[in-house]
């Protein structure tokens, strides 16, 4: 319903944000980190939205960027971790910083984040490792299936995700698939729909 909002910031403090567009004053609950990304009180920013909607209630949650926002909602699908727990964690540490962090399976680091205990940072570690939905990394800028010119393949990686394998690991076995296909004529005589069928079949024997 609401992508994002662009206008000047009127208040910021703690998990509140409050910016004003067009003569309408928006409240955000926002994470400590979008806070101190933002500009301050009386400069113009944008921010990235996302509405919680009940039956008795609203709110408007804000993130800086839409990787913020990507694993603010991936958080939710932890069982015992509603938005203001994927707020508070997101207050403590950076959405790149977490996927580090659970791609290395830093157990003490994660137990470490406020509100998260043994138990939560297990359930976080069994269903978010390598699948947080960042569109780009530090450990990933070098990526070819993420440079522009592998993007077509997204599905391909995405419905491996969805299968319950591992982002990173699809991501390495597609690129080592494309290098191997790179001089298959065959592959590249395929409409785009068959090459995806193809390398989606390949990658699922790869990753067995």
């Amino acid at each position: 319903m609401f992508n994002s909002i662009t206008g000047i910031i009127t208040y910021k403090f703690s998990q509140t944000l409050c910016i004003q567009n067009h003569g309408l004053e928006w409240e955000l609950t926002v994470p400590l980190t979008t806070l101190d990304a933002l500009p301050p009180a009386g400069e113009e920013a944008k921010v990235y939205t996302w509405l919680y909607h009940r039956e008795d209630s609203m709110k408007l949650f804000g993130f800086a960027t839409v990787n913020e926002r990507a694993v603010f909602l991936d958080l939710m699908k932890v069982e015992g971790v509603g938005a203001k727990a994927a707020v508070r964690i997101l207050s403590s540490i950076s959405a790149s910083e977490l996927a580090a962090v659970l791609d290395s399976e830093d157990m003490a680091r994660l137990e470490k984040i406020p509100g998260v205990g043994k138990k939560t940072a297990q359930k976080m570690m069994l269903t978010l490792k390598g699948k947080l939905n960042l569109e780009e990394s530090s450990a990933d800028t070098k990526s070819r299936v993420r440079d522009a010119a592998y993007s077509p393949w997204a599905d391909v990686i995405s419905a491996l995700v969805n299968m319950g394998y591992e982002k990173a690991e699809c991501e390495r076995t597609v690129e080592k698939l494309l290098e191997s296909f790179s001089s298959d004529a065959d592959f590249a005589a395929k409409n785009k729909a068959a090459r995806e069928e193809l390398l989606f079949r390949r990658a699922i024997v790869e990753l067995a």
